[in-house]
């Protein structure tokens, strides 16, 4: 399980993960669904114990349904997904009022052509509030471009990226970039936390490889398709082990973000094989001491899992 989508509701931290098993272990990796966790203080988390978005069509298998990202606009939770057949990744949407039943809505952009791979397309992330009456959504995983609706379920992309990789060989996100969570809306723009990637020039064995971490741009509120700034260097690296060595090695690849008990909270995928959390807080200096023994506290009153409520 990795690569996880994060959102808040009713004060619980709720996780939509890529659970992968091994039926094409050398092949497509297995086939990927979309499992449901949720935590009281966004650290240890209980799993529902069924998928709650498994591959169903023709272009969901035999790859499935991988890398999640949400947002919830106006009561109604959108989450972009990447449909794989073994051969073609094609950007999905499904649509839930609970977040543990979803309706699909098909392929997003089956026409798009960015100049390299025709229909190929990933990693939407829908910016959690109308910006000048109209949807936003930043995708793509070479260079990131934009996306506009009038409903939320059909979309419109535009030609040009708006943000593209870095020509610097040596740069973090030289190789690709992808949106990372959804975006973050603040007063002075749009953050958008990226996914990026170089390959590894050292020599040896990892030479080729390409190196994940993460970036951050700044749209403007606004115009979402202007840039205004963006990190030169990475934000977020893989340090441990396991963000080091795994399915795919050298990998942090952020999908989740919330603000959680004053709390942010980064959930990332660990080199395509575990998930992992990073914390900052201005108000705690030491976020996950600050977030520690909310759960205990809170089981300790008898509260039902979030189905049975």
């Amino acid at each position: 399980m990795f690569n996880p989508a994060a959102i808040v509701k009713d004060g619980l931290v709720y996780l939509l993960y890529r659970a992968e098993d091994h039926t094409g272990e050398g092949v497509w990796n297995g086939t990927s669904r979309i499992g449901l966790a949720w935590s009281r203080d966004g650290l240890t988390f209980e799993r529902h114990p069924e998928p709650v978005l498994f591959p169903t069509e023709p272009y969901e298998l035999p790859g499935g349904c991988e890398d999640p990202r949400i947002s919830c606009i106006e009561g109604t939770y959108y989450m972009t997904y990447t449909a794989f057949d073994g051969i073609t990744a094609r950007l999905c949407l499904a649509t839930s009022s609970d977040l543990f039943h979803w309706d699909k809505h098909g392929l997003l952009f089956p026409q798009f052509d960015d100049g390299e791979t025709y229909q190929w397309t990933k990693s939407g992330a829908i910016v959690p509030a109308k910006v000048n009456g109209r949807y936003v959504m930043y995708f793509g995983d070479t260079d990131i471009w934009i996306a506009f609706s009038d409903d939320g379920i059909r979309w419109e992309s535009e030609a040009e990226p708006v943000l593209r990789r870095s020509a610097d060989p040596a740069a973090f996100d030289s190789h690709l970039i992808e949106p990372g969570p959804a975006p973050v809306l603040t007063e002075d723009g749009i953050v958008l936390l990226y996914n990026g990637a170089r390959l590894i020039a050292a020599d040896g064995g990892d030479r080729g490889k390409p190196y994940y971490s993460m970036g951050q741009a700044l749209f403007c509120l606004g115009d979402p398709r202007c840039l205004l700034r963006r990190t030169p260097h990475s934000v977020f690296d893989p340090s441990t082990s396991d963000e080091v060595r795994g399915q795919i090695d050298f990998v942090v690849f952020g999908e989740g973000l919330v603000h959680h008990r004053d709390v942010w909270l980064l959930y990332y995928g660990m080199a395509d094989s575990r998930v992992g959390v990073a914390a900052f807080s201005e108000k705690k200096p030491r976020p996950f001491d600050a977030l520690a023994g909310q759960r205990q506290s809170e089981a300790a009153a008898g509260r039902n899992p979030p189905w049975e409520l």
